[in-house]
């Protein structure tokens, strides 16, 4: 299925994204209604739902199940954010993020041969985990950057693209992009879905990949943590 495809069917993309996600951080799922839901067992020990642009029933049913306990999280893909954070308030939400975006890729785009490193002080390292690929730059007994990726049918969803700070600004994002690429293509992928923060929105626009959603992440609690770190 090709991404323009994928981008017409944003619920059944969602659902694709969720189950890589999950497979990813190895998470229980469900489904709430005809929207999937996680249980983020690593972090909170409880539900995330997960739904794009739900009507206001919808919303109202997800918004109170999501207030049965401080830590679980609402997470709408939508572009048209004014409207559910004025639902998320009539319902007593908070907006803990809305900076994060929903990418997708067309993976023919991507290279697919297995990265090289200029730099003979950093070392990469692979492995795959109950069907999870990952990635690691290590310098010395140090992690410079890291991630994973997950396939789901024709499509590798990657998850914690992470270059740690004293190593940012080297190239060590695009280099573990590369390479995760190169062992998603181990599989017949077509393309690639991954949940962008704002820094990495510009890396991965660079490397091809463009916007379908803005991405915004509700809560009971009232900390002002940005749930999107986790």
């Amino acid at each position: 299925m090709s991404p323009e495809t994928m981008i017409e069917d944003i619920t059944g993309l969602l659902e694709v994204w969720v189950a890589g996600w999950a497979g990813c951080r190895g998470y229980q799922t469900a489904t709430e209604g005809r929207f999937p839901a996680a249980l983020r067992a690593d972090t909170s020990g409880e539900w995330e739902y997960f739904a794009a642009d739900p009507t206001d029933q919808e919303f109202a049913a997800l918004a109170a199940k999501t207030a049965e306990a401080g830590p679980r999280v609402l997470t709408i893909l939508t572009n048209d954010v004014p409207r559910y954070t004025e639902l998320a308030a009539r319902h007593g939400l908070n907006v803990t993020s809305d900076s994060q975006t929903m990418m997708i890729v067309d993976m023919e785009t991507q290279d697919a041969e297995d990265p090289w490193l200029s730099d003979d002080d950093l070392s990469l390292s692979t492995s795959t985990h109950r069907g999870v690929h990952y990635a690691e730059v290590r310098s010395g007994e140090a992690l410079a950057a890291s991630g994973r990726v997950f396939v789901v049918g024709d499509t590798a969803i990657f998850d914690k693209i992470i270059t740690e700070p004293a190593f940012q600004r080297r190239g060590l994002g695009s280099f573990i992009m590369r390479a995760l690429a190169a062992q998603a293509f181990e599989h017949d992928v077509q393309n690639g879905l991954l949940l962008a923060s704002l820094d990495g929105q510009k890396l991965y626009s660079h490397l091809g990949w463009s916007t379908v959603s803005r991405v915004l992440m509700l809560s009971s609690s009232h900390d002002g943590s940005d749930l999107s770190l986790s």
